[in-house]
């Protein structure tokens, strides 16, 4: 699950930087000047809001395709064996007890055990399993990683995530701007219109300000593993969601998932200390813990 917030975020941060590009060759980060002398902040609130949630809503947007595309996966839309006809009749119940759209069942090949869950929304998502997954867990343990995955979904994590994303968004791009318009004007005392400085200086301020911004997101995700870990047990049961949990600890490797969708895996970092502020996931045994 790593990999996707990682991506996600980094997205973002392109999406942003193009954007910030993209106004001024067009000339259109002039509207925002105040008769060439200052910065007029409702128009720069106005743009920071669209820009910020629309950079967001993009990647979500986008989530479904480019999981699919990253990983290779493949859309069962007729199972070829009785394993992918049980995990298709595992999903299917369980988003009928969710109370969600069916949503895309997918295999993607690759040796570690993992699985993720994106899409726009609660109606439109895609659960996929790796073909690790499907050959080191028994059907219990499957089931319960499963039905993690189909939580992420009822709890509304990828919208969620997609409105904190776009708040953040909004607050990088207006800071960001404030302060290159602090350097223009203050440090090299430029008085009318927009420098060079204060392009190189909003576009510094905003990756550093991004790469901050993601302590907060990565927060949220740590939080949001522990509600779809137990939400997991309540379709399941307890003891399925801990046995699961238990494999991916004893069989633990860095995911391998592509970034943008790391995040939204089963398995995800087990980062300690500093690096812990930046993981997605909080330490497997944590999560045990939480649900004994």
């Amino acid at each position: 699950m790593f990999k996707r917030i990682i991506l996600f975020l980094i997205t973002n941060a392109a999406i942003l930087v193009l954007l910030t590009i993209t106004m001024q060759l067009f000339g259109i980060s002039g509207y925002l000047d105040r008769s060439g002398v200052g910065i007029d902040l409702k128009g720069l609130l106005v743009f920071a809001v669209v820009i910020g949630f629309g950079g967001s809503f993009i990647s979500l947007a986008m989530s479904k395709w480019s999981a699919k595309f990253a990983t290779g996966a493949k859309v069962i839309s007729q199972p070829r064996d009785e394993q992918e006809k049980r995990i298709v009749g595992m999903v299917q119940n369980q988003a009928k007890q969710a109370r969600i759209g069916m949503p895309d069942v997918a295999v993607y090949d690759s040796p570690e055990i993992n699985a993720f869950a994106t899409g726009m929304n609660r109606n439109n998502a895609l659960v996929a399993v790796s073909t690790g997954l499907l050959a080191n867990m028994n059907e219990s343990e499957t089931e319960a990683v499963l039905a993690h995955e189909v939580s992420h979904i009822a709890n509304g994590d990828m919208i969620t995530l997609a409105l904190i994303q776009g708040v953040i968004n909004t607050f990088v791009f207006i800071l960001a701007r404030l302060f290159g318009h602090f350097v223009d004007r203050v440090i090299f005392k430029n008085q009318r219109g927009h420098g060079i400085a204060f392009w190189v200086s909003t576009i510094i301020a905003e990756i550093i300000l991004a790469v901050l911004a993601s302590i907060i997101v990565m927060w949220f995700s740590r939080q949001r593993e522990f509600r779809a870990d137990a939400g997991a047990a309540s379709l399941v049961g307890k003891e399925k969601m801990i046995a699961a949990l238990q494999k991916l600890q004893k069989a633990y490797q860095p995911s391998q998932l592509p970034d943008q969708i790391r995040a939204f895996g089963v398995s995800g970092g087990q980062g300690v200390g500093l690096k812990r502020l930046f993981s997605s996931h909080p330490p497997l045994e944590e999560r045990i813990q939480a649900l004994i």
